[in-house]
């Protein structure tokens, strides 16, 4: 489903993630939003999560602000399991 020209509905590693936008953990079916400001460089990571199994989210929205009602409708046609 991922294509080359976008840059999401795209799945990564939870500590690959370097692109503002909205994600959804794949563990949990959580919404994760990481606006531009949280990945700069020098900044302190506003969440860390540590554990035995490797972590995925998909990037559902380069949007970190879209609106939920938006956001569930977007990883619900990507398949993913929505828990917000």
């Amino acid at each position: 489903m991922t294509d080359k020209k976008t840059s999401w509905a795209k799945k990564i590693k939870f500590e690959d993630i370097n692109e503002p936008g909205t994600y959804m953990a794949d563990w949990s079916g959580h919404l994760l939003r990481f606006p531009e400001d949280s990945l700069k460089q020098g900044r302190s990571p506003l969440l860390d999560i540590v554990g035995k199994e490797t972590l995925y989210v998909t990037k559902i929205s380069e949007n970190p602000y879209v609106t939920l009602t938006k956001a569930r409708q977007m990883a619900a046609d990507l398949d993913c399991y929505v828990n917000f």
